[in-house]
């Protein structure tokens, strides 16, 4: 019983992990390294972070998944700082999510989960940048 229901589960993510796994590297290899340098690379400053926080905040994208995506971008030219910041609010961040946040735990809590999560990313991006 318990190999049949692992088999089940492990069936049930596999699916989504390769597609998801299939469209981001077809959209690194449709999108030219020096692009992704230009706007994520250690060049791109306080722009590169927006967009890393704003695009993983909007992602809904399973933890497990973002190394294989962060590893591909890291190889296309985008900074730590920037990766680092993609996956906190990849992690951290659900605006997909929000409203069912705002159900179960109220409107304002919600909102300041999210939005102390969306600064604490940018300050964990900023942190790694310095360090490495």
């Amino acid at each position: 019983m318990g190999l049949k229901r692992g088999w089940f589960m492990f069936r049930n993510i596999l699916v989504p992990f390769l597609n998801i796994l299939i469209l981001v590297s077809i959209a690194l290899f449709l999108i030219p390294p020096s692009i992704i340098s230009r706007y994520l690379g250690p060049e791109s400053g306080a722009l590169g972070l927006l967009i890393a926080a704003v695009v993983g905040s909007i992602t809904l994208i399973p933890g497990f998944i973002s190394y294989p995506i962060a590893k591909g971008l890291i190889t296309q030219g985008a900074s730590y700082a920037v990766v680092a910041t993609f996956m906190t609010t990849l992690m951290m961040v659900g605006v997909v999510t929000l409203p069912l946040e705002i159900k179960y735990f109220g409107k304002r809590v919600a909102i300041t989960r999210n939005l102390l999560n969306f600064a604490a990313a940018v300050i964990i991006g900023l942190v790694v940048g310095m360090v490495l």
